[in-house]
Order: structure tokens, then C-alpha cells, then sequence
């Protein structure tokens, strides 16, 4: 069972995307992209393959700088700062591909919490109380996020010995040891069975009502989509063609256009749609 958790923080500002864009040459990967992420709520970002799902989530990140336009969390302005400065800020996020180290889940943790350390390097190296102080206190908050995360029997385990989805979700933990405001998670159930992905749907809806944080979603497993999105943006080839609740979105003409084609009848296109739902 999970360890108790403190009491969510207050709302976290909303993440407001402006008129985005994002030229690579002669490719327009994002097309003046708008939207905003409501303070605590899950939103999901879909399209099909190639629709700018992952230039978005770079662009939120810093790891791209936009063309044209803004992305604000609350009064700050993101655009143009670097990925470390827009962490410090309360932006985490994850990766596609899973980026651990060959350490235990308890070292993977404390590195997500680097970048809260107070202790310099030299009062680390010296073992100085206060340092000592700091450590064992971080090392507490990586343990209780473990176990928020469903990881805490695992803590002392290396990562290489985990299954593919307790892996996935060391990473989550790791962005999570940030203390981040707003977490981004890029297709977190990729590669997963089906237990695997309805246990980590059940994280991200645990760990969003217990740490008071907003959830931007990336992922082409469009039954988690429907099932914990509050709000889902649908990109096609680089433009937003839909916007609304997950419900609105599945029978959107434009959603169905963009995912099986014109021509396609809406009964058979919502199915195939929203065909995981019941997953």
C-alpha cells in the first residue's frame, strides 16, 4: 500500500501555449499551436505519427526553441530558456524511451533530486552536518515517492533487474523527485501488456490528485487517453484541428479525417478511434 503523501500543494498556474511554431528548414513541424493546460487537470496531446506531438513536448521542455510564439507558466515566460532552468521552474518531464542508470531505483531517484540540493560541493564532499542533513532528508522524499509510485518494495533494487513496466515507471518517479508543477509524460505505457498500462493509469491518476500537479500527455493509446484526459489537443501535421473533452474529441469529424482518412463512415471511425476504451 502506498505511503501516505502530503497534502497537495496549492494549484499550480496554468501552462499556456501561444501561437507556436516550429520551422526545421523547409519543414513547418508546428503550425501557430495554441492551447492551455488548466491548473491540476490531465491534458492530453494526440495525433497520428508525424502530427508534432513530440516537437510540442520539446518545444514545453526547452530542448527546442520555438519559430514564433510563447509558452508561460503562470507569470514566467519559458520560451527560450534552457531545459534546466525550465525544470527549476516546476516543467518535468519523461522520455519515450526509457533513460535510467544502472543503479538502484533509490539512485535513479536521487538523481531527480540533484537539482534541489542545497549543500555545496564542498560541504558534500566534507560530510558536513548540514549536508548530511540534506541527503538523508532527500533520500526520505525519494523513498516516499517510491512508494506513491507503486515502486517501494524495489527501492534498493537495481533497475536492470525490474520488469519493463516498473522500469517505465522509475523514470516517472524520477521526474516526480523534481517537484515538478506541471509533468510531462511522453507515451508513458509504451511497450507495456495490458496490466502493466492500467497500473501505471493508475499512478498518474493517484500521483495528480495526491501531489496537486497538472498532467501533459503525450500517447497513442487513445483507452488511457479517454480514460484520464480532462481536456485532449489534436494535432495534424502540425495545426490543431480539435480541442475539447475526450468525449467531444472522439467524434470530432476533423479527429476522424485526421486519424483514418476522408471518406471513412463516423460509427466505424469512433470505434476504431476510441478501440482500446475498454482495455
Amino acid at each position: 500500500m502506498s505511503a501516505p503523501a502530503p497534502a497537495p500543494a496549492a494549484a499550480p498556474p496554468a501552462l499556456e501555449v501561444r501561437g507556436v511554431s516550429v520551422r526545421f528548414a523547409g519543414l513547418l513541424a508546428l503550425d501557430d499551436v495554441s492551447f492551455t493546460v488548466a491548473p491540476g487537470t490531465v491534458h492530453a496531446v494526440i495525433g497520428p505519427n508525424g502530427a508534432g506531438k513530440s516537437t510540442c513536448f520539446n518545444v514545453l521542455s526547452g530542448l527546442y526553441r520555438p519559430t514564433a510564439g510563447t509558452v508561460r507558466l503562470g507569470a514566467a515566460r519559458l520560451t527560450r530558456l534552457a531545459p534546466h532552468r525550465i525544470a527549476t521552474l516546476g516543467v518535468a518531464r519523461t522520455f519515450q524511451n526509457i533513460v535510467t542508470t544502472g543503479g538502484t531505483v533509490a539512485d535513479n531517484l536521487m538523481l531527480g533530486r540533484h537539482a534541489l540540493s542545497r549543500a555545496g560541493f564542498t560541504a558534500t564532499a566534507l560530510r558536513l552536518p548540514s549536508a548530511v542533513r540534506e541527503q538523508r532528508a532527500h533520500l526520505a522524499r525519494a523513498r516516499e515517492i517510491a512508494e506513491l509510485t507503486g515502486l517501494g518494495n524495489h527501492f534498493d533494487t537495481p533497475v536492470t533487474l525490474l520488469p519493463y513496466g516498473d522500469r517505465k515507471r522509475v523514470e516517472l518517479a524520477r521526474a516526480l523527485c523534481l517537484e515538478p508543477r506541471v509533468l510531462l509524460l511522453d507515451e508513458p505505457v509504451a511497450g507495456m501488456n495490458a496490466a502493466e498500462r492500467a497500473r501505471t493509469a493508475e499512478v498518474v491518476r493517484d500521483v495528480r490528485a495526491r501531489l496537486g500537479l497538472s498532467v501533459v500527455l503525450v500517447e497513442h493509446d487513445m483507452g488511457l487517453v479517454m480514460r484520464l484526459a480532462d481536456e485532449v489537443t489534436v494535432l495534424d501535421f502540425g495545426r490543431v484541428v480539435a480541442h475539447g473533452t475526450p468525449d467531444e474529441v472522439r467524434r470530432d469529424p476533423e479527429v476522424l479525417r485526421a486519424y483514418l482518412g476522408t471518406g471513412t463512415g463516423t460509427a466505424t471511425a469512433t470505434t476504431a478511434v476510441t478501440k482500446e476504451d475498454a482495455t
